[in-house]
């Protein structure tokens, strides 16, 4: 009787370890997900450093493979998501100002409604979605129209960085043969 007790201890164990195998992974993303910083190098690297980070980005990064972006993967006049995959998300760690509007330190969606020779920007409360299906109008904290800046070379994936003038940050979203920025001024 011991010998069959011990049997099923062993085979449980056999089977236990063996379910723990088949654990499948998925694969890298097509579109990797990447964060941008203002101020750039913002984060903590060192013990000593103190960060002071103002504003995180966390994007997907698809590429253009030879397609034609805006006006086609991207349609003019429609919620786009500005990436791949979940929405874009952007945090505040302060209290900042787009489009003469003031935005609590926080969490929000980064939405746009591109179109050939301007952009519509959206700040929106709502976190956690996957692209713009759910989007919903009524959760927008402000929306600011700028301009297309068209660029002569191709910028293959998708890129959001900062660039500074003053107190005002500029986010940069650039992508294929298009870039904007968005006015982000810093209290």
């Amino acid at each position: 009787m011991k010998k069959i007790y011990l049997l099923a201890v062993v085979m449980f164990t056999a089977f236990s370890v063996q379910a723990q195998d088949v654990v499948k992974f998925s694969p890298l993303d097509a579109s990797p997900v990447d964060i941008s910083y203002f101020p750039n190098r913002s984060v903590k690297f060192k013990k000593t450093d103190t960060p002071n980070p103002v504003v995180k980005v966390l994007y997907s990064r698809p590429s253009v493979k030879g397609r034609v972006i805006f006006g086609d993967i991207v349609k003019y006049g429609e919620i786009w998501r500005i990436g791949a995959n979940e929405n874009t998300e952007i945090k505040f760690f302060k209290a900042v100002t787009i489009g003469g509007k003031n935005i609590p330190a926080g969490y929000y969606s980064l939405f746009a409604i591109p179109e050939k020779d301007k952009w519509t920007i959206i700040i929106n409360k709502e976190l956690d979605m996957w692209g713009g299906y759910a989007y919903d109008e009524s959760k927008d904290v402000v929306r600011v129209s700028v301009p297309v800046k068209p660029v002569s070379d191709v910028i293959e994936a998708l890129s959001i960085a900062f660039t500074t003038q003053g107190n005002v940050a500029n986010l940069v979203i650039g992508w294929d043969k298009t870039t904007v920025e968005l006015p982000i001024t810093v209290k």
